[in-house]
């Protein structure tokens, strides 16, 4: 029996069943821009076998901690009608092998603050780092200010 080609094209349950994911978030991935669909007679959508192989590579990405958007450009820069080769894989883990350290690295300058935090036992509104008297940090900016400074840290620079 000849195996089907790259090109044969899968209805959204075959892709999300061979995948092992939910249908909505096969859409869900569509609609991010990380796979792609040709339409077929009553607008339905039909996936090229080669997809499977972009499913894959999102799981990876996500198993290593990447968010979705990180996975997007990695895959942003491989042809659209093709399955992503060998070579494309080493390149993209290449990358990613140096988001991971960079993850790494604030994770462990963050452990290293919760660690003197935690053994601290202080709660002193005077002297805790945790603290955030008149709104302090806003100036900062949004978002965590333990992980701005982890990032900072890990970054090298003050």
């Amino acid at each position: 029996m000849p195996q089907p080609s790259h090109d044969t094209l899968m209805t959204v349950g075959q892709i999300a069943s061979r995948a092992g994911i939910s249908v909505p978030t096969l859409r869900y991935y569509e609609e991010r821009g990380l796979v792609h669909s040709e339409r077929a007679a009553g607008n339905q959508r039909r996936y090229k076998r080669l997809t499977l192989r972009r499913l894959a590579v999102i799981a990876a990405g996500q198993r290593v901690g990447l968010s979705l958007e990180e996975v997007k450009a990695a895959l942003d820069d491989l042809p659209v009608g093709r399955a992503p080769s060998q070579a494309d894989w080493t390149a993209m883990s290449r990358q990613w092998a140096g988001l991971v350290a960079q993850r790494i690295r604030e994770l462990k300058v963050l452990e290293t603050s919760l660690e003197g935090c935690i053994g601290c036992g202080c709660l002193s509104v005077e002297r805790c780092s945790l603290m955030n008297a008149g709104d302090a940090a806003a100036g900062e900016g949004s978002g965590s200010r333990w992980l701005r400074r982890a990032r900072r840290e890990a970054a090298g620079t003050p």
